[in-house]
């Protein structure tokens, strides 16, 4: 039997209509959806599902409201793939930043709805501390080592770090405004090309802070089960162990995401699997093949 390796996006794979071709096609991944809405009630202002349809408010980019969106499409498409019939024993997962959640989700560290729960606290955290201190991202295209030389000849007295790696030649740094405008003016000069990023704030990075303070404590009265398969973490690059769950996913709120470098030590190590990654998006499937030609990822947004 095929050995699977499942990928799960992170925000910014968020759109409006993603999930309703797994809901209409699929029962187990329409019960998700209705577990969802029944868990997050009126919270969000509307079901969930129907924000994650139709986005009637034009609201799904909130960080608030994106996170449990993507976190249920993504395990609503995998319970829809399974129905399909996908085959395979699935030994190993990874998630880019909101997307470990999901990992950890079904790698059994936690069931649907705990993991809903975190991933609404996390969003309520992470958009609170956005529109506390103004902040933003902006993407660096090109040699890393230039990527990173930006990033300090920018920084000055202001925040400045790097955010995520995410494959060669794309790394993305997070900060205040000031540092994010110098590295727009300072790429050309060092060779590189810089886009500013329309996000609420400056996510892993200090900015982040006090959502970290707060997801530490929700992480601390959750039940973490120890992890079924192979789960890796954002934050070392490394296959998580039990005893460090809840730190690494605090620490991953302000930490780089080394995705990149994840990747690269998932593909010596699951070579000849197969890999999937769940809806809402392909950006993953995308960033594996500037990061290897020697994968392929199969996207799985909608039904086949």
């Amino acid at each position: 039997m095929a050995k699977l390796v499942v990928l799960c996006p992170g925000q910014g794979a968020q759109k409006a209509g993603m999930g309703k071709a797994w809901f209409d096609d699929s029962l187990p991944a329409k019960a998700i959806f209705e577990e969802a809405d029944a868990i997050l009630g009126d919270s969000l202002g509307l079901p969930l599902s129907e924000i994650c349809f139709n986005d009637p408010n034009g609201e799904i980019n909130k960080t608030n409201i994106s996170q449990p969106a993507i976190y249920t499409c993504s395990v609503a498409s995998w319970h829809g793939l399974v129905e399909q019939g996908l085959e395979g024993d699935m030994v190993a997962t990874a998630g880019l930043s909101l997307g470990e959640y999901t990992a950890l989700h079904l790698a059994g560290v936690f069931s649907f709805a705990d993991g809903l729960r975190l991933v609404a606290k996390r969003g309520e955290l992470m958009q609170a501390a956005a529109e506390t201190q103004i902040s933003t991202m902006i993407a660096v295209m090109g040699d890393d080592d230039a990527a990173l030389a930006v990033c300090e000849a920018a920084r000055g007295d202001d925040i400045l770090v790097p955010a995520n790696f995410n494959a060669p030649g794309q790394t993305v740094l997070s900060g205040s405004v000031a540092a994010c405008e110098r590295v727009a003016m300072l790429a050309e000069e060092k060779g590189v090309r810089a886009i500013p990023l329309s996000v609420a704030g400056a996510f892993h990075s200090p900015f982040m802070t006090s959502a970290a303070d707060g997801m530490r404590l929700a992480l601390a009265e959750a039940t973490l089960h120890a992890p079924k398969i192979d789960v890796w973490s954002n934050v070392t690059a490394e296959v998580h162990t039990s005893d460090s769950l809840a730190e690494l996913l605090t620490q991953q709120i302000t930490g780089s995401v080394r995705w990149a470098q994840s990747c690269s030590a998932m593909t010596s190590m699951y070579d000849g699997c197969s890999w999937h990654e769940l809806a809402p998006s392909g950006v993953l499937r995308g960033l594996m093949r500037r990061i290897t030609r020697d994968v392929k990822v199969e996207a799985n947004n909608e039904p086949k």
